[in-house]
């Protein structure tokens, strides 16, 4: 897997990679992670992936990142609750 762009943000790191004929799109925050695959023959390049990194998608990246931590939160509350 090859790092091709970091795209600059303030709430995220976002990453660009490429890896067998696709492009992957990190978007970290936190603990948490997203990963979105993209076939290389879908896209016009490094830039048209990077276009599609928009605040629509970062916006339900942040939804995903909220529901992601409360449900590992249930999985240490139903693991303290086994005991």
């Amino acid at each position: 897997m090859r790092l091709l762009k970091e795209v600059p943000h303030q709430r995220y790191k976002i990453q660009i990679f490429s890896y067998n004929e696709k492009y992957m799109v990190k978007i970290e925050l936190g603990d948490y992670e997203q990963t979105y695959k993209i076939g290389a023959t879908n896209v016009d390049g490094l830039e048209d992936v990077e276009n599609m990194i928009t605040e629509t998608l970062l916006s339900s990246a942040l939804k995903r990142f909220v529901e992601m931590r409360a449900d590992w939160e249930n999985c240490f509350k139903e693991k303290n609750n086994r005991v």
